[in-house]
């Protein structure tokens, strides 16, 4: 990052130009309940490895943060296993919607990379074989992460989901075909549902994907979290997998691996300098925030802060 710069000014003069110009996004009305969020709520939260932290706008005020969960749920599957994961799910960009059944069939139902749905079910499958009480076990490995005691699944999100969840379920079970889902179809759909309908604020989002950039350790206590190695495929898997089939088009313009969600939340990473959380509802026609992809991608070229 340039040195020269005031980051927290940054932030605060792009988050005020960007809030006040044309949203162009629509919000995910195929999940029900998303679309009863407050389309105009913005925030963003900047967690950096020497301890200091910026937020403006809403980056207090809790959110769905769907497939970002993928991320979460990929580290403590490859805690549990690892290298072995990789029998089970590639580490190839898709180049297709987050919720294709085509690429899955040709493939004898192995998902092309864990943050697409295909992927991260196979995920939820490996975490319901290892864990004694999944959703528990689960949401305590995140509250520890973050250092957040009131981190909870949302009730309301999760019965939105199962409720037109019909392209999922006809995942789950092409799988089960192929023999690649161990565990019933529909215990591994309600496990990835309450995954999925996890809330947090920007705040807690940057905080806790903060050992992504401090080599798998987290700030306060170093407890390490992931080996460098396993982080720094984690990462890896974030830059070129991250946004669905918009993943090359966030590499080349904002140039941080990162992964996104339907809810509308955006987290990022720089190795050894930070983590920032975006969170505006509305999506682009890729299912990104419109606001959050127009933002990072200024942000990392004011503060001259991308990997490349």
């Amino acid at each position: 990052m340039n040195t020269n710069v005031d980051v927290n000014d940054i932030v605060q003069n792009l988050y005020e130009q960007i809030k006040n110009s044309e949203d162009k996004g629509s919000l995910a009305s195929y999940i029900p309940e998303l679309e009863n969020i407050d389309s105009t709520l913005f925030g963003v939260h900047i967690s950096t490895i020497d301890n200091s932290n910026f937020g403006v706008g809403n980056y207090y005020d809790k959110f769905s943060i769907q497939s970002i969960v993928k991320v979460l749920s990929l580290i403590m599957a490859y805690d549990l296993l690892g290298e072995e994961l990789w029998t089970r799910v590639k580490v190839e960009p898709s180049g297709t919607p987050f919720n294709s059944l085509i690429q899955l069939e040709v493939e004898n139902g192995i998902p092309r990379n864990p943050f697409i749905n295909a992927g991260a079910l196979v995920i939820a499958d490996v975490l319901l074989n290892n864990l004694k009480n999944p959703k528990e076990d689960f949401l305590n490995f995140v509250r520890n992460l973050s250092d957040s005691k009131d981190i909870a699944y949302s009730s309301k999100i999760a019965n939105s989901e199962r409720e037109v969840g019909y392209r999922n379920a006809a995942l789950c079970n092409l799988i089960k075909s192929f023999g690649n889902i161990e565990n019933e179809p529909s215990d591994v759909l309600d496990f990835y549902y309450d995954l999925c309908s996890l809330e947090m604020s920007c705040e807690e989002l940057s905080n806790l994907f903060l050992f992504l950039a401090n080599d798998g350790f987290t700030l306060t206590e170093r407890k390490q979290i992931l080996t460098r190695s396993q982080t720094k495929r984690i990462n890896a898997l974030m830059q070129t997998c991250g946004f669905y089939d918009e993943s090359g088009d966030f590499a080349f313009k904002v140039g941080l691996p990162g992964k996104s969600g339907v809810g509308g939340g955006i987290v990022a990473v720089h190795p050894k300098q930070y983590a920032i959380a975006v969170w505006s509802p509305k999506l682009n026609a890729k299912g990104n925030s419109y606001k959050g992809m127009r933002f990072l991608e200024e942000f990392t070229t004011k503060t001259e802060s991308s990997i490349f």
